[in-house]
């Protein structure tokens, strides 16, 4: 990647150093938790393949419109919402509506960022737990849970969760190709390798293949029940990070060489792989026990599983594997969550990079203290709301009000081959209104990513 060609306003904005780095840290930024507790669960509860099939459809469609969309839109403002919704806005002469719309993306990252943290304090605690044995130390599920309650509550994890925050920041300081693309070409290759020495382990365990006949079998009843569709496309969306920040702003560190859709596609790619990894792992280790995976979210991570581990050979062993896996993916996830806030400050503040992590990492161990007790509730608002809206407008901006000629010559920039000429209709008319729909099918069931 060419760094000298990424300007804005006659200065060399930082860029991510080769393509592979970029690739790894958007796949970073998409695996996640929801990889972990969510998509095992759905799989579970919505009929194994059944779920599987609309889900994959859905990923290549997110994947394949928005993702490739928020890229090519931050690529082309070389800067974060706030200037990109500005900038696309400007072209209507309503430079500030897009200015104050982009906040909203922004805030949104920002706030995701700090629940984020408070999982992240969770994970910190656990991984380490695996080492000094306070992990597996609890006697029952009902200890477990118990335990997890506590350390859950009102200012029940204050120094874990600030060390997490810490180590995150540490890594943005380093800014974009020395920090979150040398951190993710370390953690995300480990996960991938940590997962499948997981699923190798789980494979010879007894009773381990009706966890695999019931992940690949297809129920037509559940094919056919419309819950399934409406949460395979909500796991899909969300898994794809379409939020209109952190897929923009990464999107906003790369070179015009850089073949965008041939990006999306190997992060839609990997994010799939680090699911379905994680489902061959979680699901027919629970089958060993005859265990019925209904259990999703904290609970099932916090709660189920390490009280599963502590009864397989090798436990001890097995847990820390699984997670620093675990952690690793979610502080991918956090560093990207964090990037769009402390990029905007840089830029509206004219900060540099260390002073401007210093700011956001002041906000978030403060708020991040005080949701300890309601983050779930923090979250959820956030799932529904916010994130889906953020996605809806980055599509209004990019698809509908730009237009079409723009958007081909963005999305084209840095390719052999002109991308298909389906891709703007596709955007405008089916991408956009599945945003809308995304937002409001989450306020009608009370989420569903």
């Amino acid at each position: 990647m060419n760094n000298g060609s990424n300007r804005k306003n006659g200065n060399v904005r930082e860029s991510f150093n080769s393509q592979w780095g970029f690739i790894l840290a958007c796949i970073g930024s998409a695996v996640g938790m929801g990889n972990i507790w969510m998509f095992s669960t759905r799989v579970s509860l919505y009929g194994g393949g059944a779920f599987l099939i609309p889900y994959i459809i859905f990923v290549v469609l997110i994947g394949a419109t928005g993702v490739i969309g928020e890229m090519s839109l931050g690529r082309a403002a070389r800067s974060g919402p706030i200037d990109a919704f500005g900038m696309i806005c400007e072209k209507k002469g309503k430079r500030k509506l897009g200015e104050a719309l982009g906040m909203i993306p922004v805030l949104g990252s920002l706030a995701m960022a700090i629940g984020y943290t408070v999982v992240m304090g969770w994970i910190l605690k656990y991984a380490a737990g695996t080492f000094t044995g306070a992990t597996l130390a609890p006697e029952s599920v009902e200890d477990f849970g118990g335990r997890f309650g506590s350390m859950a509550s009102a200012f029940g994890n204050n120094v874990w969760q600030v060390i997490a925050l810490a180590a995150c920041m540490a890594i943005l300081m380093f800014g974009v190709g020395r920090g979150i693309e040398k951190a993710n070409k370390i953690l995300m290759p480990v996960f991938f390798v940590l997962f499948v020495i997981l699923g190798i382990y789980v494979f010879f365990q007894p009773g381990a293949a009706d966890g695999y006949h019931y992940i690949f079998r297809v129920d037509k009843t559940a094919l056919m029940n419309p819950k399934t569709w409406i949460f395979a496309l909500g796991q899909a969306f969300f898994s794809l990070s379409v939020a209109g920040n952190g897929t923009l702003i990464y999107g906003s560190y790369l070179s015009d060489e850089e073949d965008i859709p041939a990006s999306a596609a190997r992060v839609a790619l990997f994010d799939t792989i680090a699911a379905m990894l994680a489902a061959l792992v979680i699901i027919p280790a629970m089958a060993t026990t005859g265990a019925q995976l209904n259990q999703g979210g904290p609970g099932l991570l916090f709660v189920y599983l390490p009280n599963l581990i502590k009864s397989m050979p090798g436990s001890t062993l097995i847990a820390m594997i699984f997670f620093v896996a675990v952690l690793f993916a979610g502080m991918t996830s956090l560093i990207n969550l964090y990037e769009a806030p402390i990029a905007t400050v840089q830029e509206k503040l004219h900060v540099g990079r260390k002073a401007a992590c210093l700011i956001i990492a002041a906000i978030g161990v403060v708020v991040s203290l005080m949701i300890q007790g309601i983050v779930s509730s923090w979250m959820d608002v956030l799932s529904i709301y916010i994130c889906p809206l953020g996605a809806g407008l980055a599509g209004i901006m990019f698809f509908w009000i730009a237009g079409k000629k723009y958007v081909e010559v963005q999305v084209n920039k840095g390719r052999k081959n002109k991308f298909t000429e389906l891709y703007f209709p596709i955007c405008k008319y089916i991408y956009v209104p599945v945003c809308i729909l995304v937002l409001v099918l989450g306020i009608a069931l009370g989420g569903i990513g």
